[in-house]
């Protein structure tokens, strides 16, 4: 009887410790709620808040600049602008349309200049006059060659290079963008922003 007794006595502490154990292994993660416009730079990689960054600062320094002055001079109204392509030339994924995105954002909001869709947008609205030609009423169906056409074009490419020494490396993000004439093919403006940063793994214990 003293012995089934211990035996039910060591099975419990047993269970018991096997219990504490696993409780204090699986504690609830963390979470802080941040604020939508705060940068979250876990990697180093370029990140949303890297392109929205150099979006505003490109833009604002082209439409500061003597093209934009010039061109009121001669013409009416305000200058129509399409953003071409920005080839991303680093050897990183990036998500280029979000990039032109930004881009296309800042120039909207400026005022200063209108704002002509290129790209997915242009056929997209391209397939749906198709569409509205074929089913909807003439009456209703959007027109073709009824196009405003840009008068200048934003585009350019993306660079990166990248040091590595003893866990650390260092990383620059070079922008590189030229405004376009569409009519005459004059480049009138040459802009260039660069972001640097500093990433130290060598502390990382995994």
């Amino acid at each position: 009887m003293l012995k089934k007794a211990i035996l039910l006595l060591v099975t419990a502490l047993f269970l018991s410790g096997i219990v504490l154990v696993t409780g204090c292994g699986t504690s609830q993660p963390q979470v802080a709620r941040l604020d939508a416009d705060e940068d979250i730079d876990l990697t180093g990689r370029w990140n949303e808040g890297d392109a929205r960054r150099v979006a505003e600062s490109m833009i604002d320094d082209v439409l500061s600049q003597a093209w934009l002055d010039n061109w009121r001079r001669t013409n009416e109204g305000r200058p129509r602008v399409v953003v071409g392509n920005i080839a991303n030339r680093t050897d990183e994924h990036i998500d280029v349309e979000t990039f032109v995105g930004s881009f296309e954002r800042v120039l909207i909001n400026s005022g200063q200049v209108s704002f002509v869709a290129g790209g997915d947008a242009r056929e997209a609205l391209q397939d749906e006059r198709l569409h509205q030609e074929a089913r909807a009423t003439a009456e209703t169906a959007a027109a073709f060659a009824q196009e405003l056409g840009a008068d200048f074009m934003l585009r350019g490419a993306l660079y990166s290079t990248t040091q590595r020494i003893s866990g650390v490396s260092a990383v620059q993000y070079h922008t590189d963008l030229r405004l376009i004439n569409v009519e005459t093919a004059e480049t009138v403006w040459i802009g260039e922003k660069r972001i640097q940063k500093r990433i130290d793994r060598s502390s990382y214990s995994w």
